[in-house]
């Protein structure tokens, strides 16, 4: 199950409620062509898992453009409301029991559709799945191995630091550099929103909400899921948890910073960037040309819905920036 959800305002002003950032074509694939997030990710789970079933959730918004960039041959689950993680995987889990046929015992493994990963990646998620089959815990996680003390990640604290799959003894959201490493010590792994369950244990939460009739009435009465996370609503929740480590590479491309490391191109648009500047991305969506000269490890955006120049180390913080902006506008 591929998650294709909410908008943010990081990668503002190319990202907004109406084009999210998994849809910009960004990137380039291996024969140079340039695609977005969400082709790349769907390319690499066909090629890597081809006998898996994909089912995609998504909100309404994004149905059509879903459509446009990867087609057709899978599942798709729109939801009423935009209403966070839990209700849209819940909802997507009726689906497949349902409307699509699946088996209460099978392996359901959600994942993002935005995922920046190497290939080995689909390997550690055929794992998860191997794992709901043995019913090693009622959830099973994806964790991946920390490369740095991380102040932006929420951390998956296994009761053992060796073993696959390793049961969990706790959750830490966003720890100081300081706490990070403690927890890295202990063999702390990131939280990369990587779940694996049986369908029916997901309709055995969904029925803690209410009776439903069927696919259509949970769809009609879509509103009384809470709105929450999954991690939150659900995993925190659950009696017990496992999480499969993953030692390859992962990027949350969320940020200017971390985006423009993968770009396909340093200069997007009628720009002219001089030899003084280092490490400068520009996209330009306006065509009236920018000319960037003497400033280093920047990224600036100009779009119909505004500008952004911004140093990349910055560009983590920029979301209530951007709310002040769009007061004045």
């Amino acid at each position: 199950m591929l998650l294709s959800g909410g908008s943010g305002s990081r990668l503002w002003p190319l990202s907004n409620d109406v084009r999210s950032k998994q849809f910009l074509k960004v990137l380039r694939d291996d024969s140079g062509n340039h695609v977005s997030m969400v082709q790349r990710t769907y390319a690499q789970l066909r090629r890597n898992l081809p006998g898996a079933d994909v089912t995609v959730a998504t909100c309404a918004s994004q149905a059509s453009m879903l459509a446009e960039q990867i087609g057709g041959g899978f599942g798709l689950v729109v939801e009423p409301e935009r209403r966070d993680t839990a209700p849209a995987i819940l909802l997507a889990a009726a689906h497949l029991a349902w409307e699509q046929g699946a088996d209460q015992d099978d392996a359901m493994v959600v994942m993002p559709i935005d995922s920046f990963v190497e290939d080995a990646y689909y390997d550690r998620l055929a794992d998860v799945a191997d794992a709901v089959r043995a019913r090693a815990a009622e959830i099973v996680l994806l964790g991946v191995e920390p490369t740095y003390p991380s102040e932006k990640y929420g951390y998956i604290v296994p009761s053992a630091p060796s073993g696959s799959p390793r049961q969990v003894e706790s959750f830490r959201e966003k720890p100081d550099a300081e706490t990070a490493a403690s927890l890295i010590a202990r063999g702390a792994l990131w939280n990369c929103c990587v779940f694996g369950m049986t369908v029916g244990h997901a309709l055995e939460v969904l029925a803690g909400y209410g009776e439903f009739s069927g696919f259509r009435d949970l769809r009609e009465r879509y509103a009384e899921l809470p709105r929450n996370s999954f991690d939150y609503e659900v995993v925190e929740r659950a009696s017990s948890v496992a999480v499969v480590p993953y030692g390859g590479a992962w990027k949350d491309l969320g940020t200017w910073n971390t985006l423009c490391e993968e770009m396909a191109d340093d200069v997007a648009g009628p720009v002219v960037v001089d030899a003084s500047c280092r490490n400068v991305h520009v996209i330009d969506e306006l065509g009236v040309p920018i000319v960037i000269s003497g400033i280093e490890d920047a990224v600036v955006v100009a779009t119909e819905d505004g500008i952004l120049v911004c140093a990349k180390e910055r560009s983590a913080g920029i979301k209530p920036l951007v709310a002040r902006a769009e007061e004045l506008a």
